[in-house]
C-alpha cells in the first residue's frame, strides 16, 4: 500500500529539518571551514546526487579500493610491522598463506588461518578485546561458515560538519528510496511478504535497508552502536529487511586508513608508542562502532588486542543520536508512546561512558577481580602501560561467540546457557555491577577450556541497592505469579504510577508472568521450545499505547542485558535449571531491612 500524502509530507518535513541542521552547523563553523571541508561538501553532494538518481544502488560491495600507501595485504604491501628495541621499524612482512586475514565476523571480528591451530581461526571482537575463534579442529568442522562483509578502508568523518553532511545524505537517500518503492507498488502492487511490516511500509524496502547499513558502517560512532544494539533483537521484533541490514552492521564498520590510525596512536600514546611493542598489525582484527581492534605483541612476548577509538566519535555522540532521532521521527518508525526522549537521554549517557577507555579499564579490572574465583568465566587482563582515554590494550583471548555454540552438542549448549544465566544473576543480585552490552561477540566460548571469555566492559554500570532489592522481589513475584506483589514492586521501581487503566495493569502483569516462566517451575527450562519473545511482543503494543510513564533509568540497560541473556539461551537451545538458580540467589540475599535488623 503506497504512503498517503500526509505520510510523504512528514517524511519531507523531516528531511528539511536534517538539511537545516546541516546549514546551522555550517554557519557555526563558517570561519573554521577549511579547503578539506569544501572538498568533503563537493564529494558528499555528488554522492548524494547520484544516490538520488539511483546511480548508487546502495549496494554493499565486498571490498573497496585502497590507497597504495595503506592498502595492507590487499595490495601486496605490508600489514604486520616489527620494531627494534627503540621502537623503530625493523622489518615488515606481508600477510601470506600462513597467516591470512579474511572477512569481518558477526561482531566485527575476522577470520585468521594460523597453522599452529591446524585450521580456521576466527577472531570475534566487539569493542574491548580481540579473540581467536577455532572453527575447525583436527579437520572436524565446528562452526559452519557464514557470509561476511570484507573490510573497507575509509576515513572516519571526524568533524561535526562532515558528520552532519553524512546524515543529510542518508536522509535524502531514504526519502528517494521510499518514493521509488511507492512508485513501484503503484505500478506493480504491494509485494507479498511474510513480514507484514516490510510489506506495508515502502520505507522498509530492501534497498533502503542496505542504504541504512552502508551509511552506518561509513559513519561509525553512536549511530552504528545503536544499529548494533538493534541487530541482536529477536526476529519477530524487527522487520526482515532491516534485520538483514543490521546483521551486516553487526559484522563491523569500515576501517581507518593507516595514516589516520597513526595520527590517533601518536596523539594518545606519544610519538614513541611503538617502543613497547615487538610488532603491530595494521590490518584490524575488528572494526566496530566506536573503535577498531588491532593485534600486537608486547616486548615481553604477550599477544594483546589494542582497541583504538575513532577520532571525533566521543565529541559527536549528542549530534549523532539527535540526527538518528530526527530521521526516525519523520519516517514514523517509532510510536509516540515509546518515550523516545528518555531512551535518547540514557543512550547518550551510556555511550559517553563507553567512549572513556580509562573508565572501561577500571571496569574490566573490577570484573576480573570479582570473577577471579568463578569457575568457567575469565576476564582478560588490562595492559596499563599501553593505554589512554582513547586507546585500550588487553590480553588476547580465544573462543567462539555465544551464538555459534548452537552448532555444538546439547551438553555443551546447556553448560553455556547455565553459565550465562548464573553470571547474569551474579552481576545483578550479588555484585550489583553489570556489563550491560549483551552482544553475543562479548561472550567467547573456549571449548578446550570449557570457559566463557568475557570482553568489552565499556557499558558496565552499578545499580543502587534499593533498586536491586525491589527488583529481586519483583522477579520472584513474576515467577510465582503473584499479581499483587508484581504491581506493588512495579510501583516502587517506577514502572507504574498507580493511575494506570485495568487494561494496562493486566498487560503489564501478564508480561511479567511470561518473562518469569523460566523461573516458575523446578527442573530444567527448555529454551528450545519457548515463545517468550513472541508473547511479550503481542502485549508490548498494548503497554506502549496505555502506559503513563517512561521506565526507570536503570531499566534500559538492565532489560537489554536480561533480554540478551534469554535470547542467547534461546539461540543456543539450552536447557537450564532457572528456578533453582534464582532461589539460591534469593535465599542468600541480604535485603536492606535484613541488614538493618542485624545491626539493631
Amino acid at each position: 500500500m503506497p504512503p498517503s500524502l500526509n505520510e510523504l509530507t512528514r517524511l519531507f518535513n523531516g528531511l528539511t529539518l536534517v538539511f537545516k541542521e546541516v546549514a546551522a552547523t555550517q554557519r557555526a563553523t563558517s570561519f573554521q571551514t577549511t579547503a578539506n571541508d569544501l572538498q568533503t561538501l563537493i564529494k558528499t553532494t555528488f554522492i548524494s546526487a547520484t544516490d538520488l538518481t539511483g546511480l548508487n544502488r546502495a549496494h554493499l560491495p565486498d571490498s573497496s579500493p585502497r590507497d597504495s600507501a595503506s592498502a595492507g595485504s590487499a595490495s601486496g604491501s605490508s600489514s604486520v610491522v616489527y620494531f627494534n628495541q627503540t621502537g623503530v621499524v625493523d622489518t615488515e612482512v606481508s600477510l601470506n598463506d600462513d597467516i591470512n586475514v579474511s572477512n569481518v565476523g558477526d561482531n566485527g571480528g575476522v577470520g585468521v588461518v594460523d597453522p599452529q591451530f591446524g585450521g580456521d581461526v576466527r577472531g570475534e571482537i566487539d569493542n574491548a578485546a580481540a579473540a581467536v575463534d577455532v572453527d575447525v579442529v583436527q579437520g572436524e568442522a565446528k562452526v559452519p561458515p557464514v557470509k561476511r562483509r570484507k573490510l573497507r578502508e575509509r576515513k572516519v568523518p571526524s568533524t561535526s560538519f562532515s558528520r552532519a553532511l553524512g546524515f543529510a545524505g542518508l536522509g535524502a537517500g531514504l526519502a528517494w528510496g521510499t518514493i521509488q518503492e511507492s512508485t513501484k507498488r503503484l505500478v506493480y502492487g504491494t509485494p507479498i511478504s511474510k513480514d507484514q511490516k516490510s510489506a506495508v511500509s515502502p520505507f522498509l524496502s530492501d534497498k533502503n535497508a542496505e542504504r541504512l547499513a552502508l551509511a552506518l558502517c561509513r559513519m561509525r560512532g553512536a549511530a552504528l552502536k545503536l544499529g548494533q544494539m538493534l541487530s541482536i533483537q529477536d526476529e519477530s521484533l524487527v522487520p526482515a529487511p532491516i534485520l538483514a541490514a543490521l546483521d551486516i552492521v553487526r559484522q563491523g564498520a569500515d576501517v581507518m586508513p593507516r595514516s589516520q590510525l597513526n595520527q590517533v596512536l601518536e596523539a594518545e600514546l606519544g610519538p614513541q608508542w611503538s617502543s613497547k611493542l615487538t610488532s603491530f598489525d595494521y590490518e584490524p582484527l575488528a572494526a566496530a562502532s566506536i573503535g577498531q581492534v588491532h593485534h600486537a605483541v608486547t616486548k615481553d612476548g604477550l599477544d594483546v588486542a589494542m582497541k583504538i577509538q575513532y577520532p571525533g566519535v566521543a565529541d559527536s555522540i549528542d549530534s549523532d543520536i539527535d540526527n538518528v532521532k530526527l530521521i526516525l521521527d519523520y519516517t514514523n518508525l517509532l510510536p509516540e508512546q515509546m518515550y523516545i526522549d528518555s531512551a535518547i537521554k540514557v543512550a547518550k549517557e551510556e555511550l559517553s561512558r563507553e567512549c572513556d577507555y580509562e573508565l572501561e579499564a577500571t571496569n574490566q579490572k573490577r570484573f576480573r577481580e570479582l570473577l577471579s574465583n568463578t569457575e568457567g568465566c575469565y576476564v582478560p587482563m588490562v595492559i596499563d602501560d599501553i593505554r589512554s582515554k582513547r586507546v585500550l590494550t588487553t590480553e588476547l583471548v580465544s573462543g567462539v561467540p555465544i551464538d555459534k555454540v548452537a552448532s555444538l552438542d546439547q551438553e555443551t549448549r546447556n553448560n553455556v546457557g547455565r553459565k550465562l544465566l548464573h553470571l547474569t544473576l551474579l552481576e545483578l543480585f550479588v555484585f550489583r555491577f553489570m556489563q550491560t552490552d549483551p552482544n553475543w561477540g562479548n561472550f567467547l566460548y573456549d571449548e578446550n577450556k570449557r570457559t566463557i571469555n568475557l570482553i568489552d566492559f565499556g557499558a558496565a554500570r552499578d545499580y543502587p541497592k534499593r533498586f536491586v532489592d525491589d527488583y529481586l522481589r519483583m522477579v520472584l513475584a513474576c515467577a510465582n505469579k503473584d499479581k499483587e506483589a508484581v504491581v506493588e514492586m512495579s510501583k516502587r521501581l517506577g514502572f507504574l504510577t498507580g493511575m494506570e487503566s485495568d487494561i494496562m495493569l493486566e498487560a503489564h502483569v501478564q508480561a511479567g508472568f511470561i518473562v518469569g516462566l523460566p523461573f516458575a517451575e523446578p527442573g530444567g527450562y527448555d529454551f528450545r521450545s519457548t515463545n517468550i519473545t513472541h508473547n511479550v511482543t503481542n502485549l508490548g503494543a498494548t503497554m506502549i499505547k496505555h502506559r503513563l510513564t517512561a521506565p526507570p533509568e536503570e531499566a534500559y540497560s538492565l532489560h537489554r542485558k536480561l533480554s540478551g541473556a534469554f535470547l542467547a539461551c534461546i539461540k543456543v537451545g539450552a536447557v537450564v535449571p532457572c528456578r533453582e538458580m534464582l532461589l539460591e540467589v534469593y535465599e542468600g540475599y541480604k535485603f536492606d531491612e535484613d541488614i538493618a535488623s542485624l545491626n539493631s
